[in-house]
Parts: C-alpha cells; sequence; structure tokens
C-alpha cells in the first residue's frame, strides 16, 4: 500500500493526516499556484454536475480540507453543508477562511473519518469530494459509506486528478509531475514527502472505468465521468 512516508510504521491513514498536517498552512497557496488556478474552474464544474437535486440540499463534503469546494457548493442554495476531514490542521485553515466569509451559519467542518462517517444512513441529499479518495486506506469502505448516508436518488460528485493519454499532454504532465510539482512543493510546504507522494498516488489510482466500476460494486447507478484539461483530471458522477 502506497503510504506517504516510507519510513512511517503507522497506517496509511495516520500518514496522511500527518503529511496534511504539515501542508496545511501553504495547501490552498500551492493548490492554486501548481495548477495556474485551473482548481477552481475545476471544482465549480463539478458541482455543477449536482444540479437537479432537492432543493435546499443537505450536503456532505469528504475530505474537506480548507473547505474549497463546500464553498463553492454554496450555489446550490443548500439548507446546510458538512465537511469532514481527518487533518486538525487543514479543518482549522478552513474554519478560519468560514469565518472571515461569514458562513458559520451555512457550512461546518469537523474532523471525521471518510471510511467511518458518523452520520445515519440516507442523510444527504448530495455527497462531494475534491482529491481525497486516491488518499483512502480502503477505497471500497470509503466509497460504500458513501453510498450509505446519500439518501434515495441523490447524488455524488467526485474531481479527482487523472493521467491524460494523448501527446504531447502526456509528456508534459509526466514531466511536470515528477519534476516540477515535488520540487516546488518541497520548497515551500517543508514536507519531503507530501509532494512527491502525489504524483505516485495518482499514477496507482483506479481512474475513469476502472473507478466507474469501483462505483457500481457499491451500489452506485447512472455512473459516468468527464474529462478535464486534457484528461489531467476528471468528474465522476453517479446516483444511489
Amino acid at each position: 500500500m502506497l503510504t506517504p512516508y516510507k519510513n512511517n510504521k503507522s497506517g496509511k491513514k495516520e500518514q496522511v493526516a500527518l503529511m496534511f498536517n504539515n501542508i496545511a498552512r501553504r495547501y490552498d497557496f500551492l493548490n492554486h499556484f501548481l495548477s495556474l488556478g485551473i482548481d477552481k474552474i475545476w471544482r465549480r464544474k463539478t458541482i455543477n454536475t449536482l444540479s437537479g437535486i432537492a432543493s435546499n440540499p443537505i450536503l456532505l463534503d469528504v475530505a474537506s480540507g480548507t473547505g474549497d469546494l463546500a464553498i463553492t457548493a454554496l450555489k446550490l442554495n443548500p439548507k446546510k453543508i458538512i465537511g469532514i476531514d481527518i487533518s486538525e490542521e487543514m479543518l482549522r485553515v478552513g474554519k478560519e477562511k468560514i469565518k472571515k466569509k461569514k458562513l458559520e451559519d451555512i457550512i461546518t467542518l469537523q474532523k471525521g473519518d471518510s471510511e467511518n462517517i458518523e452520520f445515519e444512513s440516507d442523510y444527504f441529499d448530495g455527497v462531494t469530494v475534491a482529491f481525497g479518495v486516491r488518499n483512502y486506506e480502503n477505497l471500497n469502505k470509503g466509497l460504500s459509506e458513501m453510498y450509505r448516508v446519500l439518501k434515495l436518488n441523490g447524488k455524488i460528485a467526485i474531481l479527482e486528478f487523472s493521467k491524460p493519454k494523448s501527446f504531447p499532454v502526456k509528456q508534459v504532465y509526466n514531466f511536470y509531475f515528477k519534476s516540477i510539482l515535488p520540487l516546488v512543493g518541497k520548497l515551500v510546504s517543508k514536507d519531503n514527502a507530501a509532494y512527491t507522494y502525489l504524483p505516485e498516488s495518482v499514477r496507482q489510482f483506479p481512474e475513469r472505468d476502472l473507478f466507474i466500476k469501483e462505483l457500481v460494486k457499491v451500489g452506485f447507478k447512472n455512473c459516468s465521468f468527464i474529462p478535464l484539461s486534457f484528461g489531467i483530471a476528471s468528474i465522476y458522477s453517479a446516483e444511489k
């Protein structure tokens, strides 16, 4: 199993929490800088796939981090958005952001495990995840939990990195992910492992049709994916 810290004997979940705690204060800057701001467009498109769900929905944002996707989801006019994450430092940064924007009445961020979601079944109208599912220790368990807490006919929207296939995007992407991103990430975040782990986790992630099969396996229907930016990322959507 791929983990961020090769010499650390703790499990993947604990290591991922440690990694995000280490880079939390620089995470938003690096996200926007390293993606040239395209990640903001990706998030808006991800939320757009939830159009048509119940009016004033109750939403769950899994692996919410600093809350960027939860904030983007405000365009759905939700009654409530709850974001969960295992990294306390990421949540701390997110709570500061939400307080500054005066959104505490709508968005709540709290510590939570994506593979053991502490909400009753059939509770949420929609579930979202941005750049989180590839960090699950047990992908099937994480997806099963998302399915469980979703209401019948509710929708999920998952944004995740993928691997471009066409020339020359594939070659440029591979060079950037393997050489530029780890170097810049290391210099800015001061964490030697975090941005080396990122490209490796993307490489090992079961993307596109393989990920659709994982969604179907836990019960989701009407599963599909949309490639973004020449295949650098993909949006996966499905219904319960």
